[in-house]
């Protein structure tokens, strides 16, 4: 962490009102009911208010309508985002100057920003490019061709394989593995023959891709990630997917190949799409869907098949009363056949 600051400061780099004593020294920041004397805490919104009267934080972020409380507090639009900000002022790790591991391996024609990064363990290929201030941590693997932007991170055991581009301040978590072979078989003679995949992966600026993805390599031409957009541990993107900006893609999600996902699509935990679909704009999938057709912009839509988000909580809604309704269905059903035996006498 670095050094302490004042409140009033805070609120002037998170721009919001500042209500008590600025003068309040901060120290570190921490949860409602975790945060002691020294401490920043943030409201998201009044569900948590009933917290924020017995936390014991010298100072809060809430919500702009929470006009003054007991300890002081600076009153922002978006908690979360002054949140962040306040985070990576505070605890953020200065890079420091640039090295190169003497336990590294560079092949040839290697070329490295300024101020690079590379510790122990790395390899790097054969003409590759570092960007300026980029990191690469111990066990990370880059191979021949590849380009890493200014000021990107690849934590350790993240592995490149050849012709992979990863943008400026691209993010790339432990063991995520870029340019892996896309899954390419053709049935020839009763067996199963490999299509060579000789195309990329291309990762384009401000993406931030979690633990142990994989992202394949297109069997001709890019699979790409496009600007902004975030990806969650354990995501498996397949060959030739295009994925638009600032998407959200969440743990667990598998992509086949040739997808193509819009802007600011939202893939919840476990959803599965199926191969040369394609999802529009802003559209939200929920948690374990399984996408077996196109989805349309703007849609809400969860479930397999997937049918709109509303439909899908009401039909949710109703499982518990299957029991019963089975029942009430056998007496009317009872109840019919007593009818129709009493018409049958007359």
């Amino acid at each position: 962490m670095r050094e302490p600051r004042r409140l009033d400061e805070i609120a002037v780099l998170v721009g919001g009102v500042l209500a008590g004593d600025g003068s309040v020294l901060v120290t570190g920041v921490a949860g409602l009911r975790e945060a002691g004397p020294g401490d920043l805490t943030f409201a998201a919104g009044p569900r948590n208010l009933p917290d924020l009267e017995k936390t014991r934080a010298s100072a809060a972020i809430v919500p702009m309508e929470v006009e003054a409380f007991s300890i002081p507090v600076i009153r922002v639009e978006n908690p979360y985002f002054a949140l962040a900000k306040v985070l990576g002022v505070m605890y953020d790790r200065p890079r420091g100057p640039g090295f190169v591991s003497d336990r590294a391996v560079l092949g040839r024609g290697v070329r490295l920003g300024r101020d690079a990064q590379i510790h122990p363990h790395v390899f790097v290929g054969d003409e590759t490019e570092i960007g300026d201030r980029a990191v690469l941590y111990p066990g990370v693997y880059v191979g021949e061709r590849c380009y890493v932007g200014n000021d990107a991170v690849l934590y350790p055991n993240a592995t490149l394989r050849e012709d992979v581009s990863v943008g400026a301040r691209a993010i790339i978590h432990a063991g995520a593995v870029l340019g892996a072979d896309g899954f390419g078989f053709v049935e020839e003679a009763g067996r199963h023959r490999k299509i060579p995949q000789i195309g990329r992966v291309v990762i384009e600026d401000d993406v931030e891709i979690g633990a142990n993805v994989c992202i394949d390599r297109a069997t001709l031409g890019k699979t790409v990630v496009r600007r902004g957009t975030k990806i969650d541990n354990l995501v498996q993107i397949a060959h030739n997917v295009t994925i638009g900006e600032d998407c959200l893609i969440v743990a667990q999600v598998g992509i086949s190949g040739s997808v193509e996902i819009g802007n600011r699509v939202t893939l919840a935990g476990q959803a599965g799409v199926a191969g040369h679909l394609k999802i529009g704009d802003r559209a939200i999938v929920g948690a374990q869907s399984g996408v077996t057709k196109s989805i349309p912009a703007d849609s809400r839509v969860t479930g397999f098949p997937p049918v709109p988000h509303g439909e899908w909580l009401r039909a949710q809604a109703s499982i518990p009363k299957i029991p019963e309704m089975r029942k009430r269905i056998a007496e009317l059903e009872e109840r019919v056949r007593v009818l129709e035996r009493a018409l049958g006498k007359e």
